[in-house]
C-alpha cells in the first residue's frame, strides 16, 4: 500500500497524467475508496483542523420549513494558491446566487483559517449538511475544484504533506448514502467530465470543466482563477440569468480564450435531470436582481 501510495502520489503531482488504459488499476481502486495519506502532521495540527471544522458545521443555519433551501459546500482539494482562492470566492458567489448565506461550509487545502481541503473532510462537511437539510425539499450545492486524472477522478495534495484521490465512484456512493436528492455539482478539474455518468440523477446537475478525455486550463497556481471558475463563477454565475443561461455563456467564454490562446478544447459538460427543473426554478425565483462585481485576476491573462 505504501508503494502504492508514494507512485500514485508521483503520478498524480509529478509527471502529465497517462491515457486511460495505461493506469494502474490499482490507482483507480484507491480512488475508489478516496483514499488520502497525511504525513508529518503534528498533533497540535490535527487538534486545530478538528477545531475548524468544529466551528464550520456549528455555524450552519437550519433548513427553513416549506422553503426550498441550498446547502453550499465548496472545496479546494489542493494546496496551490489558485485552488484556494477560487474555492473561496465561489463559495461567496454560490451562497449568494441561491440565498445560502448562513448555510455554506468552506475547505480547503493550504487555506490557513478554513478546514483542510481533504477527503475526509469533505465526507464530514457533506454528512454535516445532510443532518441540517430536509433531504426532500432542499439542494446541495457542491463545488471542488483541484487537479484531476483519467479513471482517477478528482485529487487531493497538501503541500506536500498530503495525497490522495476522489474517483467518481466513490463521490457518487457518498453523496448516495448521505442521501442527497437533489443536487447541483460544480467540478472545476481536469477529465471531470467522468464525474457525469455516475452522477447523472433525474434530481441533479452536474457542471464540469472539461470531457471525461480532455485538461482544461488556468491552474498555474499565482492565478486566482482557472479558465472554468473565471468563465463560470466569476463572470456567468454573477448575473441575474437562469443556470442553463449561464452555462452556455461560460462554455462560449472558455471556448473563445482556448482559441485565442491555441489551445486544444477542453469541452465543459453538463447535464440537467428533468426533476432538477422544479427546485432550480424554487431557487431563482431568490436569486439576487442585481449583477455582482468580478473579482481578481482574469484567467487569461495568465
Amino acid at each position: 500500500m505504501r508503494r502504492m501510495m508514494t507512485s500514485l502520489a508521483a503520478f498524480l503531482f509529478c509527471a502529465a497524467p497517462a491515457p486511460a488504459q495505461q493506469i494502474n488499476e490499482e490507482y483507480v481502486a484507491g480512488a475508489n475508496q478516496g483514499f488520502a495519506s497525511d504525513q508529518g502532521r503534528t498533533a497540535a495540527w490535527h487538534l486545530a483542523d478538528h477545531r475548524k471544522m468544529a466551528a464550520a458545521m456549528s455555524a450552519l443555519k437550519p433548513q427553513r420549513a416549506g422553503v426550498v433551501d441550498a446547502f453550499v459546500v465548496a472545496a479546494g482539494f489542493d494546496s496551490d494558491p489558485v485552488f484556494t482562492r477560487e474555492a473561496s470566492e465561489a463559495a461567496r458567489v454560490l451562497a449568494r446566487r441561491f440565498d445560502g448565506v448562513g448555510r455554506s461550509i468552506l475547505i480547503a487545502a493550504g487555506e490557513k483559517t478554513a478546514p483542510n481541503g481533504s477527503p475526509a473532510n469533505l465526507a464530514t462537511a457533506l454528512a454535516a449538511v445532510a443532518a441540517r437539510m430536509n433531504l426532500k425539499e432542499d439542494v446541495l450545492v457542491l463545488f471542488i475544484t483541484t487537479h484531476g486524472a483519467p479513471r482517477i477522478g478528482l485529487a487531493y495534495k497538501d503541500e506536500g504533506k498530503a495525497f490522495g484521490a476522489v474517483s467518481p465512484l466513490h463521490l457518487s456512493a457518498l453523496l448516495n448514502e448521505l442521501g442527497f436528492e437533489r443536487r447541483l455539482i460544480i467540478l472545476s478539474a481536469c477529465y471531470s467530465g467522468q464525474f457525469v455518468a455516475p452522477l447523472a440523477y433525474p434530481g441533479s446537475i452536474i457542471v464540469t470543466a472539461a470531457d471525461d478525455d480532455r485538461t482544461s486550463f488556468g491552474c498555474n497556481p499565482s492565478n486566482d482563477w482557472t479558465f472554468f471558475g473565471d468563465a463560470l463563477i466569476n463572470h456567468a454565475l454573477r448575473q441575474p440569468q437562469p443556470l442553463e443561461k449561464a452555462i452556455e455563456q461560460a462554455n462560449a467564454l472558455i471556448g473563445k480564450w482556448e482559441t485565442d490562446k491555441g489551445l486544444t478544447a477542453s469541452l465543459p459538460r453538463h447535464f440537467i435531470g428533468f426533476e432538477a427543473k422544479t427546485w432550480l426554478k424554487a431557487l431563482e425565483t431568490r436569486m439576487p436582481a442585481s449583477a455582482a462585481p468580478k473579482t481578481g485576476r482574469p484567467a487569461i491573462e495568465e
